[in-house]
């Protein structure tokens, strides 16, 4: 007789960590012995503001304790404070609130090639966006975009950060340019400004709208509130996720006046979308942002990283701000050796190259323990 093994009732997606986790405060986390772990890793670029900042904790749960839910179906005020709150941090002027940065995207994507007419997209060569159709027609991941090809929407693909390659490309049938500002899975790639204006400049020139994937390096995280303050560019949309609520699920399409007007009531639409309980941990979020200083913790932290990790392992430090790369040629060793040591860290598809995502929060203690345990790895001789 042939046994098979049990079906799990929750379905493996990602080799988890070696252990549970069970709470969480600040910059650490907590297993199930009680045992603490620096967390460089944010749960995936989520936790802005550290783990359960008691400002947000307490404004979820007085939002709980007063109405848990309603949809769009009803107007809430706050969820028009939400959305004045948000709009005002990031430069723009209208919002579409959803659940995750996937149907940020979808939503993004999907308003341009309705508002062009047009019937194909542009991305670039390492950009990730998601699982949603849309999303992954502009994303550069084959084992996850393959068994869809037939599905997917043509996109134009360009190498990221190129300006001859920009120039010589025809964007007069793009309805919709998407990019992550810092590509983050493709090991924390950036561009030039220059790059940057050349490409707005492009996309005003043929008509394209130009659609900034801010998921992970919004909300901060590179010491202004979104890339498109760093880099001095203003995109027709931005998308949001992951830490926009601290770690409560949402996401927004955030637009200029020129891409809200040309929508109508019905274009868009979500039942969980702005929900009270996001929206309260939105305007939280962003209170604790400006209130104490994390976009300017974020920058200073990236700073000391940078000076202190010279003469490690680590060859170069990638990124900006709280969204970093380290590259070392033992990357997955190094990885080892800071588990051991009880710092969370994350890979990318560059296996070179390690990911630093921390609450914007992280503490000189946190840093601290990351630049000792890394000083302290001694590669294996080959």
């Amino acid at each position: 007789m042939v046994t098979t093994a049990p079906i799990p009732a929750l379905l493996p997606t990602y080799a988890p960590y070696p252990f549970p986790l069970v709470r969480g405060a600040g910059d650490r986390v907590f297993d199930d012995r009680g045992q603490a772990w620096w967390d460089f890793y944010g749960g995936h670029c989520v936790c802005v503001t550290g783990h359960c900042h008691p400002v947000v904790v307490q404004a979820v749960a007085t939002q709980a304790a007063t109405l848990l839910f309603y949809s769009a179906a009803a107007a809430l005020p706050v969820r028009d404070q939400a959305a004045a709150c948000i709009t005002a941090f990031a430069g723009m002027d209208s919002v579409f609130f959803c659940n995750s940065g996937a149907e940020a995207n979808e939503n993004a994507l999907k308003v341009a090639l309705l508002l062009t007419g047009r019937k194909k997209l542009a991305a670039f060569q390492g950009g990730w966006h998601g699982r949603t159709l849309l999303g992954l027609s502009v994303t550069d991941d084959p084992k996850i975009t393959d068994p869809f090809t037939d599905q997917l929407v043509p996109t134009l693909r360009l190498p990221f950060g190129n300006i001859p390659a920009l120039a010589a490309a025809d964007f007069s049938e793009v309805a919709g340019v998407i990019l992550e500002p810092i590509q983050s899975m493709a090991g924390v790639k950036t561009a030039s400004p220059e790059w940057f204006r050349a490409l707005r400049a492009k996309c005003d020139a043929s008509g394209a709208l130009l659609v900034f994937d801010e998921i992970q390096t919004g909300m901060g995280r590179l010491g202004t509130p979104f890339a498109a303050q760093f880099y001095g560019v203003q995109p027709d949309i931005i998308t949001s996720a992951k830490g926009l609520a601290s770690g409560v699920p949402m996401g927004a399409l955030l637009m200029t006046a020129a891409v809200a007007t040309k929508l109508k009531g019905g274009d868009l639409g979500s039942t969980f979308g702005g929900g009270p309980l996001a929206c309260a941990a939105l305007l939280a979020t962003v209170d604790v942002i400006e209130s104490e200083g994390l976009m300017a913790n974020a920058t200073e932290a990236a700073k000391r990283l940078r000076m202190e990790l010279t003469g490690s392992v680590v060859t170069e430090v990638l990124g900006e701000g709280l969204l970093l790369g380290l590259r070392c040629a033992q990357a997955a060793d190094l990885k080892g050796h800071l588990l051991a040591r009880n710092l969370l860290v994350g890979g990318s598809g560059d296996p070179t190259v390690l990911r630093l995502m921390p609450p914007l929060s992280i503490s000189g203690e946190a840093l601290i323990a990351l630049i000792t345990a890394i000083h302290s790895f001694v590669p294996e001789q080959p």
